[in-house]
């Protein structure tokens, strides 16, 4: 009997011209949990789709437990005991349904089930589903109610429900706060105890040095490079996903300019602590916090999708409280927005289409859409974020979730503003990706003041020229980058600010 889960041997992908997948071969162990780390466009993808049945390789094969296992359906893999946790929420969930409807969804589609049944029991097994995660939720509450976060939970908890052999999650912390990741990781243990593989896709650095056993490195389809021992080198494989060392990253110091977004004692809750904060011209400012600190809340507030409980803005001296967001745009403040699946991708446009959306108007005369002047400006953002595609009339689908993410920053840098509002812009990318964003928005970023709202501390100092730090909706601290001390700031973030430490 062999100790491997499942070994991939020679699997190799090609659509069209392109080979995706080149001679790829690795292991998954049973009771280890495996960090599969690649740069976007590195084939990751698509060996988690042909692993789980959505496409078949072209050539090589896959051993499950020694047997040869070739799945012609994800119907197929989930029978096998393979079970996925893809990075696309809204691939894990059904937001027309009831929690319990979802968390029971895989058991209401055997057809061992039986014709009837008992919407009493039913809620009863969702909760005992829920509480195993230690997940307070609703169980008759619709998902499409829900928040980001509550769906995530929901489809890792399914797939924690239904006994997996091999157990693959796609970056699932993205949207999960520090508590609830932790929760994640404690089941993670227990599984990896009792003997199940799982493949973790993720570049959170802070994941991966708290479960992986190993660490497998993807670059341009192919293997890079394996690492197990201990201690694993983390270094050396981030170094094979680049094809170059992770030097440190030396910001050019950016010249700050007059004020031009001033928070006065802005408030998100009736309870909240007021916020006063001002954003320069030709700087980056960095607002950090763990999820539920208030910065998706702020940025909505900015932006003009809520209003403040209390409180002014102002831009460029002249107060500032935009109606709605075509408001904030006409005012020249712009927001990329978290979570591209449900606020950003059109998915029925294709990159051109997506990337020029809210400025339609400065492509077009009398009325005329121009789509020469549409073309040229996507071909330049794609050759300056270096968005991987064939060209830009490739579907938005078709692209890796880092790509998509590029295409999503680059609509709002497409056009000069005053203030642009980045929340969470690196969600779902790899380290090259997040460098490619972060060099060109401060690149860019001379004439308009950059405000980027990030969960993790590393993506802010790659980035900012100051971070603040939100707890609990009020700010507890403030830093420069270049004198900045981190254990003050990792206190601060966790809301254990050590004694005789003066917040900011």
């Amino acid at each position: 009997m062999t100790d491997h889960a499942c070994q991939i041997l020679s699997v190799e992908k090609a659509f069209g011209q392109n080979k995706v997948l080149r001679d790829v071969s690795m292991e998954l162990p049973k009771g280890e949990v495996t960090v599969l780390m690649g740069a976007n466009g590195a084939g990751k993808s698509t060996l988690v789709k042909i692993l789980c049945g959505v496409q078949p390789a072209d050539a090589g094969e896959i051993r499950l437990f020694g047997e040869i296992y070739a799945p012609s359906s994800p119907g197929d893999a989930f029978e096998a005991g393979i079970v996925t946790v893809h990075q696309s929420i809204n691939d894990g969930v059904v937001p027309d349904l009831d929690v319990t409807s979802n968390l029971l969804l895989d058991r209401l589609t055997d057809s061992t089930s039986g014709f009837f049944m008992s919407f009493k029991k039913m809620h009863e097994e969702a909760r005992k589903i829920a509480a195993a995660m230690h997940f307070e939720v609703d169980v008759k509450e619709s998902v499409a109610n829900l928040g980001v976060a509550d769906r995530q939970m929901i489809a890792i908890a399914r797939a924690m429900a239904s006994n997996p052999k091999i157990l693959i999650l796609d970056e699932p912390t993205s949207s999960l706060s520090a508590v609830e990741a932790e929760r994640l990781f404690e089941l993670i243990d227990h599984l990896r105890n009792s003997g199940v593989a799982i493949l973790y896709i993720s570049h959170r650095m802070s994941d991966v040095r708290r479960i992986a056993d190993r660490i497998v490195s993807m670059r341009d389809g192919t293997i890079s490079g394996t690492f197990e021992g201990t201690p694993l080198d983390y270094e050396g494989a981030v170094t094979a996903m680049l094809g170059h060392s992770m030097s440190e990253v030396v910001l050019n110091e950016n010249k700050r300019g007059s004020a031009a977004l001033e928070l006065k004692d802005i408030r998100l809750s009736e309870h909240g602590e007021p916020i006063n904060l001002t954003a320069f011209r030709g700087e980056v400012l960095a607002i950090t916090g763990l999820l539920g600190s208030g910065k998706s809340q702020l940025a909505s507030i900015i932006f003009g999708q809520v209003k403040p409980i209390s409180g002014e803005m102002f831009l460029d001296g002249k107060k500032y409280l935009p109606s709605t967001v075509g408001n904030a745009i006409d005012e020249g403040v712009f927001m990329c927005p978290k979570d591209r699946a449900s606020n950003g991708v059109i998915p029925d446009f294709d990159i051109t289409g997506n990337m020029t959306l809210p400025f339609l108007q400065e492509h077009s005369r009398f009325s005329i859409l121009s789509s020469r002047k549409q073309k040229k400006l996507a071909q330049s953002m794609v050759s300056t974020l270096g968005i991987v595609c064939r060209s830009e009339a490739d579907e938005i689908g078709t692209l890796s979730g880092g790509n998509q993410q590029k295409v999503m920053v680059a609509r709002w840098l497409q056009k000069p503003c005053r203030v642009l509002v980045l929340d969470e812009p690196f969600q779902g990318v790899d380290i090259k990706a997040r460098r490619d964003i972060g060099s060109h928005v401060r690149e860019t970023g001379d004439a308009r003041a950059t405000i980027v709202f990030v969960s993790e501390l590393d993506e802010a100092l790659e980035i900012a020229d100051r971070i603040v730090v939100l707890y609990e909706q009020g700010v507890v601290g403030e830093q420069t980058t270049n004198d900045i001390d981190l254990a003050v700031m990792h206190a601060q973030i966790s809301g254990q600010t050590p004694a005789g430490v003066v917040a900011g």
